[in-house]
């Protein structure tokens, strides 16, 4: 075993180093680096170091651009393995075909890294060796990645390489074992040398939950990089997954206020080792969202990001205008968008709509080979003018490179793939950009964000190992399902069984230890209402109080400046105008909370629109009050429920469905569903005494505090003794009490029964929604409608709609604009103004709506 002092003399020599990873690559570089400084050299010789996969890589590479090995097999890349792994998979009519071809690729790897013989004791092993046989003869002529260390023993340079050193290699598989004895064979000087462990302090921590832990180990670190350390490091297990958070907590605690508006922000002290899906960068997601709308429809919020993209085509220059059309096309647009369509609607956009156009007339064929399909792809997007017109900043620079090499690997495919169909061809570009993780290239951080493999062998000045929890550490067993479970454990796989993956484990935390002079193990009591204890690994470190400073955030600051100003502002301007926009819905908004009927109808605050397929539930509402406006239009009187019904609401459903342009099966079903509706709603106008409907969805306006409110009465209705008010619900729970002071819910209808010039004699909502069809109301008289009861006192209830009326309208005239919801949160629940009135600053979230309600 070659000590570790040894190293760097060795590799300044021109000894090649292997190791397990990349990262510890890297950082071997940068101890390197280190070294040749501290002799005082100015200029030194690249050192030779790289993963055990890139090293084998280059020996093939060498071989073949020698010209010495003319029958060299040609290398699958990893995309052309999954293909014919997916190809032979597809046959056996899986449910998730992608899943199970990936775990045949691993189980075909650890087959020859292990030396394992696929088996036939399970139904799973017996269907992979069927199938890694067929993989095997269509790959006979061939070599991939799992097969490319046996074809290298072949292909060692003899003379050229005189020491390979093997470093952190923990453990070695048969595979790697044999390809180091070859490289011995050969002439060539093999060495193993290991990370020598340092002797310090360890102590471990405990807190509530892993967000407090991890928030501790951000200052932490960043208390350690202002005393002077260099290398920090930070262990998180599950770091894919809570990669965002990490991200964010670290952000936060090394720059505060770095998202301030306006702040200067200097290039993160830290950097973190696992990248995120390609497909998930903006670069990338518009691209592979423009070439699925020239293929096919896509949801709306597709065809958003499109317009209001910085990645398309002059979108500095258009940028007001395409914003504006977004608001636009949500009007007008369904769930799911077409490129004509989109094309059809675009408008006060010229220059969008230019690029659009470029990309229908780019026409393409049903079937073409994948090298075709990536010509074609790059050439739509050079049509919609991808990547913009500003210039792209560094990481977007290197994504937009990335995404040009997934359009290789595409091409590339033509080895295994003859043709293929359109939608196929861009869901395996899309899936190439999922299945690949990266991260553009930044300058090196003191403050290294790991996982549990990319910390092995790596050393530190300081090193924070969190997440440390019974149920985290150590690892669960994770045998391969396609490879009989008992030869795994034969052949040493750590990861088949949870004896291998205990033993891994306990030499990975005995690693982590000797890695830094300080060494804190951390682990957290609660997730969620489940209680926690900390690893039995790392039991028998003492628990120990870790010094960490509370460095202050931003909010602190502001608060602790104390600069505060207290401004009563709860009274806008006056009203000026007499017409006021919004009609007698101000007034709802108004008895709702002031602050609601201000932002809507004076400062025009609204909520966008979000675009479904078919009719929303107010679509669905103004559907039926079409149908029973042309209805009754048609009818007249209650006379007219003695004769057949069925043409007349026939007649009426079909103006209906033709006045909202629905077609195809679903007009067949709204009609149908409207005639039912029509039909079970006469049956409760058959009940009623006598009665002529004198106006059906009239104009009315309304004064009230000095102003003109615009409306419209649903229906109204004459009959003997005064008329009636009717105004059609379809949804929610319509009650008389909604009309209830003070501040009713719904003021509109007794607003237009104390302003309307005929005699009302009855005030009533009309339930046509869900469930059992009838009247709801208030009537002067006994039995002037089925199920309305009379009111005790009829003028003292008119006389109470007109001073509410007066009373809402002189509130919003004198500019009351108060933040004061009727019913607290349950008032704010469905409010769209949430984030603008931030009502929640006001009101505790946490009360109890019962109490609410009550």
């Amino acid at each position: 075993m070659l000590p570790k002092t040894d190293l760097f003399a060795r590799l300044a020599a021109g000894a090649t180093v292997l190791t397990p990873n990349r990262r510890l690559a890297q950082a071997l570089e940068r101890e390197f680096d280190d070294f040749q400084i501290a002799k005082s050299l100015r200029v030194w010789e690249a050192p030779d170091i790289l993963p055990i996969g890139a090293f084998v890589a280059r020996l093939y590479e060498e071989a073949l651009y020698s010209g010495g090995e003319a029958a060299l097999p040609p290398l699958l890349t990893p995309a052309q393995e999954e293909r014919i792994w997916r190809q032979i998979v597809d046959k056996a009519g899986l449910l998730a075909p992608d899943e199970t071809a990936a775990s045949c690729a691993d189980a075909w790897r650890l087959m020859h890294a292990w030396r394992v013989r696929p088996g036939t004791l399970s139904e799973d092993a017996a269907a992979f060796a069927s199938w890694a046989e067929s993989y095997k003869k269509k790959t006979a002529d061939e070599v991939d990645a799992a097969r490319l260390p046996d074809l290298a023993q072949t292909l060692l340079p003899r003379g050229k390489l005189k020491s390979l050193i093997a470093y952190a290699f923990d453990i070695l598989p048969p595979q790697l074992q044999e390809f180091l004895d070859a490289c011995a064979r050969t002439g060539i000087e093999v060495e193993r040398c290991a990370p020598e462990g340092v002797q310090g302090s360890a102590g471990r921590a405990v807190f509530v939950s892993a967000k407090e832990e991890l928030e501790q180990a951000a200052s932490w670190a960043r208390a350690r990089l202002e005393g002077g350390a260099a290398r920090i490091g930070v262990v998180v297990p599950e770091l894919e997954r809570r990669r965002k958070e990490v991200v964010r907590v670290f952000s936060r605690v090394m720059q505060p206020g770095f998202q301030l508006p306006g702040a200067e922000v200097a290039a993160m002290p830290f950097n973190v080792s696992i990248g995120i899906p390609l497909v998930q960068y903006p670069v990338v997601a518009l691209a592979l969202s423009v070439l699925e709308l020239s293929q096919r429809e896509v949801p709306f919020e597709t065809v958003s990001r499109i317009v209001r993209s910085p990645f398309l085509g002059d979108a500095e220059s258009e940028a007001a205008e395409r914003a504006k059309l977004d608001v636009r096309l949500r009007r007008k647009l369904a769930g799911t968008v077409s490129l004509p369509k989109l094309i059809g609607n675009v408008q006060n956009a010229p220059l969008l709509r230019d690029f659009l156009e470029r990309i229908f007339h780019l026409k393409s064929e049903n079937t073409r080979a994948p090298s075709a399909w990536a010509r074609h792809f790059t050439a739509l997007l050079e049509a919609a003018g991808f990547p913009g017109e500003r210039a792209l900043d560094s990481a977007e620079y290197q994504t937009r490179a990335k995404l040009n090499e997934m359009l290789g690997e595409l091409a590339k495919l033509d080895r295994v793939a003859a043709q293929l169909p359109e939608g196929e061809a861009l869901a395996l570009l899309r899936r190439l950009c999922a299945q690949t993780l990266f991260q553009p290239e930044s300058p090196d951080a003191p403050v290294q964000v790991l996982g549990i493999l990319e910390s092995a062998g790596m050393a530190f000045d300081c090193l924070w190992v969190s997440g440390l929890t019974d149920e985290a550490w150590p690892l669960k067993a994770r045998p391969n399902p396609f490879l009989p479970i008992a030869l795994q454990k034969q052949a040493g796989i750590p990861e088949a069984s949870a004896e291998g993956s205990l033993a891994l484990d306990r030499r990975i935390t005995a690693q982590w230890l000797g890695a830094a002079p300080e060494v804190v193990f951390s682990s957290y009591e609660k997730d969620g209402d489940r209680e926690l204890a900390a690893s039995p690994l790392i039991a028998q470190v003492p628990l120990r109080e870790v010094e960490v400073p509370a460095f202050a955030r931003v909010r602190d600051a502001v608060f602790a400046a104390r600069k505060s100003v207290t401004l009563e502002d709860r009274v806008a301007p006056p009203v000026a105008a007499k017409q006021v926009r919004g009609g007698t819905r101000v007034l709802a908004d108004q008895a709702a909370c002031p602050f609601r009927a201000f932002a809507h109808f004076r400062l025009n605050a609204e909520e966008l629109d979000q675009p479904a397929d078919g009719l929303d539930a107010a679509e669905r509402g103004n559907l039926i009050h079409k149908l029973m406006a042309s209805l009754w239009s048609e009818l007249k009187t209650s006379a007219a429920l003695e004769n057949d019904l069925g043409p007349a609401i026939d007649r009426a459903a079909e103006a209906a469905v033709k006045e909202f342009e629905l077609e195809g099966r679903f007009a067949e079903l709204e009609r149908a569903r409207l005639a039912r509706i029509a039909r079970e709603w006469l049956e409760v106008e058959k009940a009623r005494p006598p009665f002529e409907v004198v106006a059906v969805e009239r104009p009315q306006n309304v004064e009230v505090a000095g102003m003109t409110f615009a409306g419209r009465i649903d229906r109204m209705d004459r009959a003997a003794g005064g008329h009636v008010l009717i105004d059609y619900k379809t949804g929610g729970n319509p009650t008389p009490a909604k009309w209830r002071p003070p501040r009713p819910d719904e003021p509109q209808v007794p607003l237009y029964a104390v302003s309307a010039k005929e005699e009302i004699a009855a005030v009533a909502f009309a339930k046509l929604g869900a469930g059992r069809k009838r009247y709801m109301g208030f009537s002067r008289d006994k039995n002037f409608l089925p199920e309305v009861d009379a009111a005790k006192n009829w003028p003292s209830l008119l006389a109470d709609w007109k001073r509410e009326a007066e009373s809402l309208g002189a509130g919003f005239a004198a500019g009351e604009a108060r933040v004061d919801p009727k019913r607290e949160l349950q008032t704010c629940r469905y409010c769209d103004l949430q984030t603008l009135c931030r009502v929640y600053e006001k009101l505790n979230p946490l009360k109890d709506e019962t109490e609410v309600e009550e």
